[in-house]
C-alpha cells in the first residue's frame, strides 16, 4: 500500500478566530471555506503541502451525537481535552516567541522531552492543543 494523509479534522467553535489562527499566526493557506445555514467549515493547510489539510469543522454538525455527547465534547473542548494536533518547526523558539507575543494560550514552553523530541504547546481558539516540535 502507497498511504498518505490527505485531510484531519479538528472542530472550532468561531470561524473566524479559527482563520486568524491557522491562517493569520501559523502560515496556514485558507483552501476551502464553506458555509451551511450557521455552519462553517474551514480547510486549512500548509503551502509546502498542498495535498494535506486540516477541515475545521463545527462539532455541533457531527452524525449521529446525542444531545449529551455534545454537551460532553463542549466541555471537552473548553478544557482543551477533546482535539488535538502536533506540528513541525524548523525553529521552535521563534515560532513559539511568535504565537506567545500574540496572545495565544501558552500550556508549556519549549521543552526537552525526556522521549527523545523538543516541544511547547498552545491552544487554537476552541480550546484545541496544538504541539509543536523541533525539527530534528
Amino acid at each position: 500500500m502507497d498511504l498518505t494523509i490527505h485531510s484531519s479534522f479538528l472542530p472550532q467553535t468561531d470561524p473566524q478566530a479559527a482563520i486568524a489562527f491557522y491562517r493569520d499566526l501559523l502560515g496556514f493557506e485558507v483552501r476551502l471555506d464553506v458555509g451551511y445555514g450557521d455552519l462553517h467549515w474551514i480547510t486549512v493547510g500548509p503551502p509546502a503541502q498542498p495535498s494535506t489539510a486540516i477541515v475545521l469543522y463545527p462539532p455541533e454538525a457531527t452524525p449521529s451525537l446525542t444531545d449529551d455527547e455534545r454537551r460532553t465534547v463542549a466541555e471537552m473542548m473548553a478544557k482543551g481535552t477533546y482535539g488535538h494536533i502536533v506540528l513541525e518547526s524548523e525553529d521552535l523558539e521563534a515560532t513559539f516567541a511568535a504565537l506567545a507575543a500574540a496572545g495565544v494560550e501558552v500550556v508549556h514552553e519549549p521543552t526537552d522531552q525526556p522521549y527523545g523530541i523538543r516541544d511547547a504547546a498552545v491552544r487554537d481558539p476552541s480550546g484545541n492543543l496544538v504541539r509543536i516540535n523541533q525539527r530534528p
